[in-house]
């Protein structure tokens, strides 16, 4: 039963990655990968909010699997992360590169804290 929480939670957060990356990407005229930013900021948002609802007693485990697990999991990736900076410092695009790892920890854990702060000052 667990699994399939799991996979239907990826089956929607998988293709919302592609849709948001390329909706947020067409926007910007830039080698930088808003796309991927985004999309790894909202995941630590939502995967924050799960958290402080999950410590303040108010989501199941099932649904930490389904949202957490599953949706952001599917969301979320660091291996496109990864290779997109990786690809910036290779292209001699190196302060892109540097920007990309240190915006996107500092940008992740702020939406994480600011998740698990909003759904502790709502349901703790």
């Amino acid at each position: 039963m667990n699994w399939l929480l799991v996979v239907a939670g990826a089956m929607v957060g998988a293709p919302l990655r592609f849709l948001a990356d390329r909706a947020v990407q067409s926007r910007h005229d830039s080698v930088f990968p808003w796309g991927t930013f985004a999309v790894n900021v909202a995941g630590s948002l939502i995967l924050g909010t799960l958290t402080g609802a999950a410590v303040s007693g108010t989501a199941s485990p099932h649904l930490q699997l389904l949202l957490g697990t599953g949706l952001c999991g599917a969301l979320s990736t660091y291996s496109t992360f990864s290779y997109e900076t990786l690809r910036l410092a290779l292209d001699g695009a190196r302060g892109l590169a540097a920007a990309n790892v240190a915006g996107s920890v500092a940008a992740g854990l702020a939406a994480a804290f600011a998740g698990a702060a909003g759904a502790q000052a709502l349901w703790g």
